[in-house]
Formats: C-alpha cells, sequence, structure tokens
C-alpha cells in the first residue's frame, strides 16, 4: 500500500490532447431489460449532465471557464460512462478555440456521434446572469411535500434491501382490512424525498439525490409506503438513468397514473451531476434546475 492509502493504490491518467476516443457508451437497453417493463413511454424524457469543471483555451492561451450542460434524450440508444465525460472533458482543457461557440459545436458533435442522438449543449459564462431563472441554474426547491418524515411517528425499523421492491408500495392496513384500493376519484399527488441513494454499478461508489414524482392517479396513495420503496434504493447498483426508469415503470404498473413525472437530481461526483427526466407526455416535461445540493 502507497503511503496515501487505499486512495493511492489506483491512478488515473488524464489526457491533455483533445481526445473524442475517450468517451464510452454504454447501451440502456442494459438497464431496461432488468426493469423488465417493455413500455415505450420509458424513452420519454431527458438526461441533463451538469458539469462545472469546463475549461479551455483562448488563441492567446488562456484558460477559458464556464458550465455547461447537456441533455441527452431518453430515447438515445446509449448513455456515456461518467468518468469517460470527465476524461474527455478534461482533455478540451489545453486545446484551443476561436470562441465558445466553437466550443460547443465541437462538444455536441462528440457526444451526439458517441450516443448516436442529438445531444443539446449550453455553455454558461460565470458573470452571466445565472440568478435569471431561464438558465435552470438559480438554486431551485422541488415542488410539492416532502415526505421524508413520513414514518417518523412509526415504530417500525426499515430494514435494507438488496434490491428495490415494489411490493412496499401497497398499503399494508388497507391490505389488512380488505378496503378498495380505489380512492374517491382521480387525484394529482406532487411530492419529493431527499433521501434517494443507489450505487454506481462500475465503482460500487454511493450516489446521493433528491427524487420527484407527479402522478395523477384514482389509487389510494401513501406516503409512508413510498418512503419505504425508496429507501429500498440503498444497496441498489444501478445507472441514475436506470434508478429513475425502475421508479417510472414501478409506479406505472402500481398505480396506473392517467399522468406521471418521475425526475432526479443527483448530487456531483468529479465536477458533473445528472439529472434524469421521465414522463408520459413529452408536454409534462419539465425545465432543467439545480437544487442546494449541486
Amino acid at each position: 500500500m502507497s503511503i496515501h492509502g487505499i486512495l493511492g493504490e489506483q491512478t488515473t491518467d488524464y489526457p491533455t490532447e483533445y481526445s473524442p476516443e475517450t468517451l464510452y457508451p454504454i447501451a440502456r437497453s442494459m438497464g431496461r431489460d432488468a426493469i423488465g417493463w417493455q413500455d415505450d413511454k420509458l424513452t420519454v424524457g431527458v438526461d441533463w449532465w451538469q458539469a462545472f469543471e469546463m475549461s479551455w483555451l483562448n488563441t492567446q492561451g488562456i484558460s477559458q471557464v464556464a458550465i455547461a450542460r447537456f441533455g441527452i434524450p431518453a430515447s438515445s440508444p446509449f448513455i456515456v460512462e461518467s468518468k469517460s465525460l470527465k476524461l474527455y472533458l478534461n482533455s478540451i482543457n489545453f486545446t484551443e478555440f476561436t470562441s465558445w461557440h466553437d466550443v460547443q459545436t465541437l462538444i455536441a458533435k462528440d457526444l451526439s456521434a458517441c450516443l448516436q442522438a442529438d445531444v443539446q449543449v449550453e455553455l454558461f459564462g460565470l458573470n452571466d446572469d445565472l440568478n435569471d431563472k431561464a438558465t435552470g441554474l438559480l438554486i431551485a426547491q422541488p415542488e410539492g411535500i416532502c415526505i421524508d418524515d413520513a414514518l417518523a411517528n412509526s415504530s417500525e425499523k426499515v430494514t435494507l434491501t438488496e434490491h428495490p421492491d415494489a411490493s412496499l408500495l401497497s398499503t399494508n392496513e388497507v391490505e389488512a382490512s380488505g378496503e378498495s384500493m380505489a380512492s374517491d376519484g382521480t387525484q394529482p399527488y406532487t411530492f419529493y424525498s431527499n433521501l434517494l441513494r443507489s450505487n454506481c454499478p462500475v465503482t460500487n461508489q454511493p450516489d446521493w439525490g433528491t427524487l420527484a414524482v407527479s402522478i395523477t392517479t384514482d389509487k389510494t396513495f401513501n406516503n409512508a409506503n413510498m418512503l419505504r420503496y425508496i429507501l429500498s434504493f440503498r444497496q441498489h447498483n444501478g445507472f441514475h438513468e436506470q434508478c429513475v426508469e425502475q421508479i417510472f415503470a414501478d409506479l406505472s404498473q402500481h398505480y396506473q397514473p392517467s399522468e406521471l413525472m418521475v425526475r432526479a437530481w443527483y448530487t456531483r461526483r468529479g465536477g458533473i451531476d445528472i439529472n434524469p427526466c421521465r414522463v408520459s407526455d413529452i408536454d409534462l416535461l419539465p425545465k432543467p434546475s439545480r437544487l442546494i445540493r449541486q
């Protein structure tokens, strides 16, 4: 073991020359096959990636810095492995560009080629009015109620599960009494939780995020059971996109909603945060944003 402990046992070579070949695509079908729910609705939405360590050189050799946002359509056949994206962005650090537009165009071309889809790229300067809500970079608050205290009055101890458990969405009290699962009519529910946790399937590192859901259904909805279900992801190995799609699929099958939006804001690793969103209809797609932990 090195003097730096286990953190010094592995090293990564960061490219210092433009290297688009470092981008590594991963087929979305891997995650979707594991979900086992064949529905085109999993392809409706966007994955927003936000990079806060974006830099390149101008023609005078002076470093330029920016915040970047990449919009990857959920219909793309591939996602990009996050560390490979970090290495790719680092490879641009010492590349000269005549304009910001050239940087934006090059990244869009490379990501679109890697993912075989039209990837949207935006660059924001640090002197821009980032407080303008139109940028989506102003720190926002999720809509609806927070369900993180839904089990506060319960004596139940929540157990750790190895995999997400959709059966936790069932309301135990209703099942015991044999009452109908239908409510008094279709109702909208909007809520969020800051307790989403999963593990990266590549590195096994923990990923924390805030989950937000807007759902319209005529089924009985229970905040405590929804929280139990979210907590069942804590030891799950899945990419950010796959976790959101798993939740979207489970809620779709359990609640049979007329409308559904599921999105997550994951905390930053390597200067990049990933924010997948899936909707039952493209008209329900919200604007990109970031939260306080990002």
